[in-house]
Order: structure tokens, then sequence, then C-alpha cells
């Protein structure tokens, strides 16, 4: 498709790993439409997520602290996409933007920093985690375990754990890949269930607008399927920042499988489920309804369909 404007303009956060997925973007357009990459512009967009360090996302507005500056930058025509990270987009999303690109998926796991596995904690460990889902999965394997509120970019989480402030912590895999950094242990997903979405970059647009069609052409169909499919098993729980869930889609040939499980924040109790079929069923809705109609009332409450 031949390029329309001067310069094709990606919003970004500013965080190192905010701008190596941007990176990655420009890479892939540049490939799909034989652009230069003095044909992109990067423009980084400090979000409220990134000035407010000191408490859980869930206490000052959730999700759309990554998103909300990108949003209006969007609208106001100052970008022409923005890039995610899926696992950090609210499930509903102002009706005027779409999803119109999803790289290929990296790995969906969690690793374990300060140790190799969780039984190698001391007793009475400390970990830090802003995640109600690591939160409550830790808990439920080792309720000795003490949580504590840890958020900033990689180096400084890693940075916290080097120094002996805190015995571990985990990060996406995804995320340390794409930093070249080895650092820590997958933990592997029948012992720890990821987020939705993780291990995805996603790239949003005007709904409609010409940016559209640009990006759609980098867009990993299989990616798009698994992680709009986990999207949409968020979106019949009406889950949120608060509430503990875990979930992976996964495609082989044509059968798409969907796990997932929601959990009590303090691990006490969880219910877990698994549904198979074609990839134009809406697994993910079918899924939620299942897991919300056996979980018990403490796991229940946390969502809100």
């Amino acid at each position: 498709m031949a390029r329309t404007m001067t310069c094709f303009r990606l919003g970004t956060r500013g965080s190192p790993l905010a701008l190596t997925q941007a990176g990655l973007v420009r890479d892939a357009l540049c490939v799909a439409h034989g652009w230069s990459p003095d044909q992109v512009e990067t423009v980084v967009i400090r979000t409220t997520g990134d000035r407010v360090q000191d408490r859980a996302l869930a206490e000052i507005g959730g999700k759309a602290l990554w998103t909300r500056e990108l949003d209006r930058a969007l609208h106001d025509g100052d970008i022409d996409c923005a890039v995610h990270s899926m696992k950090d987009v609210e499930t509903i999303r102002p009706p005027t933007l779409k999803i119109a690109a999803m790289l290929p998926r990296a790995d969906v796991r969690d690793r374990l920093i300060g140790a190799e596995t969780f039984a190698d904690l001391r007793t009475g460990a400390v970990v830090g985690t802003s995640s109600p889902r690591r939160r409550a999965q830790m808990l439920r394997l080792r309720p000795d375990l003490e949580i504590v509120l840890i958020r900033g970019n990689v180096d400084t989480r890693l940075g916290r754990v080097a120094s002996g402030e805190m015995d571990a912590t985990l990060l996406a895999a995804a995320g340390l890949d794409r930093l070249g950094r080895d650092d820590g242990h997958a933990i592997p997903t029948d012992i720890m269930l990821p987020a939705p979405a993780q291990g995805a970059v996603g790239v949003e647009v005007l709904d409609g607008s010409a940016a559209h069609a640009i990006v759609a052409a980098i867009d990993h169909a299989d990616t798009s399927l698994c992680v709009l499919t986990e999207r949409a098993l968020l979106a019949r729980l009406g889950a949120d920042c608060h509430s503990p869930v875990a979930a992976l889609a996964s495609l082989a040939g044509e059968t798409l499988t969907v796990r997932a499980e929601l959990i009590a924040e303090d691990g006490t109790c969880d219910v877990a489920g698994s549904i198979e079929g074609g990839a134009g069923e809406d697994l993910g809705t079918m899924l939620a309804i299942d897991l919300l109609t056996r979980a018990p009332a403490s796991v229940r409450r946390l969502f809100a369909a």
C-alpha cells in the first residue's frame, strides 16, 4: 500500500520497554510498506501511570492510566497510532478507537526474580508485585509470603531485589526478552497462568482512519484471535484491575483452546476451567459464564458480571 502521509507517527510511553516495542512496530511497518526508518516518527507521551509510582493502579484509576493520554493524542491528531502492551489496555475501549494489529505474541510466562522456584524462597519471604493476579497466585502457592507493592520499570524492580530490599519479584518474560535480559526463571503456565493478553503488543488507531489499513498490514492473525478471545472473557466477567484473573488462549491448527482461572484475593479459593472449539466460536464468553457459575461467593464478588 502506498504511503499517504509525510511521516507516520507512532505514539508510545517512554519507558525502555515501551520504546523497544514501538521500535518493533516501526520495523514491521517498514518491512510491510517498503519504508525507510526515517519515515516513521516515534512520539513519546508520558502517561499518568508513568508519573504516579507509589500506589497500585487499582487505587488511582486502573489501566486507563496507561492509555488516557495516548487516546487523547489519537483523537487530537497528534499521532497516527498508539503502541500498547495489550495486558495493560482496559477491556472496554472508546468506540472511536480500534486495535488494528497485533505483533506475533512473545513468551506468555512470568519469570521469578530472586529464586529459581517458589519453593526456594525462605519462609515469610518478601515478594514485590502490583498485580492482584500475581499476588493471589503466589499466596495460593505460598500463604506465608509477605506481598508488598512494587511499581516502576524493569530496572527499578530488578534493582530493588538486587539491593536486598525484597527477596523476589515477578516480571513478564516477554518484556525481559524484548529488552535482551535473561534475568529470572520462567514459571510454567500450569503453575502460574499468565494475565490475559500477556506477551502481546497491540497497535491502536482511530476507527476508519487512513492509518487503519496501514497498520492492519502488520497484524498477526493468530495472536489477534487468541488475545481478543481472552479479552472477551474479561468483558463477560466484568473484570477490572482489582480482579485476580488469569487466562490463556492457544491455537493448534483449527482448534482454539482457552484456559482461565479466577482467584480470591488471599489465594484461599479459586475456580479454573478450559474450553475447546473452533476459531469462530465465542469461547471466551462461554468460559467466563462457566467460571462464574461455579465460582464460590468469595471469588464471584470480585467480578462485576
